[in-house]
C-alpha cells in the first residue's frame, strides 16, 4: 500500500486502570511503531482517564440509536471512537480474560466499532494475554467489528522489557504484520462506508 497517500486514524485503547498497570508503557511503544508505519494519524486513549459507569441503561444502544444516553463524562472517548478508522486494544490478562474496565468502555458503545478494524495487543504471565484477546474477539465481532488476525502477545513481561522496550527482537516484525493488516481493512472499510451504511 502507499502509506504516503493513505491517513487513517488509529486509535490505541489502554485497556487496564489497575493501580501500577504496565498498559501504558506498552501503549506508547505501539503508537511508536504506528507513527513510525506511516499509514496512521495515532492517538492513545487512556481509559484510567475516564469515570466508566458499570450500570448500562435498560434500552441497549442498538435498539436505542441516536437516544442512547452515553454519559457526558465519557464524550471525548465516544468522540475518539467514532472518528477512528481502526483500534489497537492493549490488554492484560485478569483471571483468563481482559479487565471491566475495557468491558465497559467497548459495552457504552456500539456503532463506534462497526465496521472497522480492531487489534490486539496483549501481555500478561506465561500465556501473554491471549486468553483475554480470544474473549476480546469474540466480543468485537458481535459488535460487527473487523477483527485483524495478527498481533502481539507479550508473555512474562515483567521480566522481558527494559527501558520500555520489549525485548524479544521479533516484537517489531510483529507489530509492522499488524499494522499492514489494519492499514488495508481500514482503507477498505473506509471506502465501503463512503458507498454505503453498514447494515448492522
Amino acid at each position: 500500500m502507499d502509506n504516503t497517500t493513505h491517513t487513517f486514524k488509529l486509535v490505541i485503547v489502554v485497556g487496564s486502570v489497575r493501580e501500577g498497570r504496565f498498559g501504558p508503557t506498552v501503549a506508547s511503544w505501539v503508537a511508536d511503531q504506528a507513527n513510525a508505519h506511516g499509514a496512521f494519524e495515532v492517538e492513545v486513549v487512556d481509559l484510567a482517564d475516564f469515570e466508566l459507569p458499570l450500570a448500562l441503561p435498560a434500552v441497549p444502544p442498538l435498539m436505542a440509536g441516536d437516544a442512547y444516553p452515553i454519559p457526558r463524562t465519557l464524550a471525548p472517548l465516544t468522540g475518539a471512537l467514532s472518528g477512528a478508522d481502526a483500534f489497537i486494544l492493549v490488554t492484560p490478562e485478569y483471571n483468563h480474560s481482559y479487565p471491566a474496565s475495557l468491558k465497559a468502555a467497548i459495552d457504552w458503545h456500539f456503532t463506534q466499532w462497526a465496521a472497522k478494524p480492531v487489534g490486539f495487543v496483549s501481555y500478561g504471565g506465561a500465556a501473554g494475554g491471549r486468553h483475554a484477546v480470544l474473549h476480546l474477539e469474540n466480543v468485537l465481532t458481535e459488535l460487527h467489528a473487523v477483527t485483524v488476525r495478527d498481533g502481539l502477545s507479550f508473555p512474562k513481561y515483567y521480566l522481558n522489557w527494559e527501558d520500555g522496550l520489549p525485548q524479544d527482537p521479533e516484537a517489531q516484525t510483529y507489530a509492522k504484520a499488524m499494522l499492514e493488516q489494519l492499514a488495508w481493512w481500514a482503507g477498505a472499510l473506509k471506502a465501503a462506508r463512503a458507498v454505503a451504511p453498514y447494515p448492522g
